[in-house]
């Protein structure tokens, strides 16, 4: 199969493009920086230069292939809002340029919109917050009116994705930490964030695409859960900085714009979707990989 990947030359898209080559498929890589694409090409992908505000750039190389797995976002969180609606726009130009046959779309969201339940873990099939309560969710609306449409798409939901390089919202939080001086965490540090080793992820969006199941909700999880906690003091061992527990209150100044997660209790199961892809993560942890963090210094 010849698939299109958005977001081909990042931290999670580069290994889903090795993965999907590596099991025999043809890939479409989206890219727009010329040093990027040499690399991109150089592991076995067709290059389609592009970028995302190009709507017919997108429709192109959608029309090429047999599926496409879209995993392109924003990540610049000064403007979080404005990037989850441009990702909705994205999803819904994918979409289009596929309806109407049985050809899949991927898109990528977060677990969080589905911690719908306090305290217990989220569920494939839990009900999901709306975009009004939570950004990311304006990606899976669009994914819903797709589907109403439709469309064969389905959902892969991102815990913090990990190798000893980049883990999610918690590498913007090592600076937030090496700003402050201190390793921190809100109260008893007890609030868990799900995890997955970058690899495995990769494995599971080729299950995803390869599964081409309309309507299907994937996530890619893990660890259910990793105490705050563990994760600054393991991080305040590599970085040689003091871990200790802040006031809510005090939080602000510590984490800066990640206050806003830093004290979430945000754990996701992925039980159902290990049984529906026969998905066996069997990567790293997370704290072995923040043990291992390069170049903490």
């Amino acid at each position: 199969m010849r698939y299109f990947v958005t977001g081909a030359t990042g931290h999670i898209g580069s290994a889903v493009v090795a993965e999907l080559i590596a099991a025999g498929h043809q890939v479409i890589g989206l890219c727009r920086n010329d040093a990027k694409a040499a690399a991109l090409a150089a592991s076995g992908a067709e290059v389609h230069r592009g970028r995302l505000e190009d709507a017919d750039s997108l429709r192109s190389a959608a029309a090429r292939a047999d599926g496409v797995l879209h995993l392109a976002f924003n990540h610049d969180f000064s403007r979080f809002v404005a990037n989850c609606e441009d990702d909705r726009r994205v999803v819904h130009i994918l979409g289009e340029a596929l309806a109407g046959s049985d050809r899949p779309l991927i898109v990528t969201s977060g677990t969080a919109i589905a911690n719908s339940v306090p305290g217990e873990a989220a569920l494939e099939e839990n009900a999901v917050v709306g975009a009004a309560v939570h950004p990311r969710a304006a990606s899976e609306e669009a994914a819903a009116a797709l589907a109403g449409r439709g469309v064969n798409v389905s959902v892969v939901r991102l815990p913090q994705v990990h190798d000893p390089v980049r883990q999610g919202l918690i590498t913007p939080l090592i600076e937030q930490y090496r700003a402050f001086g201190a390793c921190v965490y809100v109260g008893d540090g007890g609030n868990r964030w799900p995890a997955a080793h970058r690899l495995d992820v990769a494995r599971l969006y080729r299950l995803a695409v390869e599964a081409a199941r309309p309507g299907a909700r994937y996530h890619a999880v893990a660890e259910e859960g990793v105490p705050l906690r563990a994760i600054a003091e393991t991080l305040g061992r590599r970085l040689g900085l003091p871990a200790r527990s802040l006031s809510a209150e005090a939080a602000q100044t510590a984490f800066g714009w990640l206050a806003l997660f830093a004290g979430l209790d945000m754990p996701a199961s992925s039980a159902r979707t290990r049984a529906r892809l026969g998905w066996s993560p069997s990567g790293p942890g997370l704290l072995a990989d923040l043990a291992a963090l390069r170049s903490p210094a």
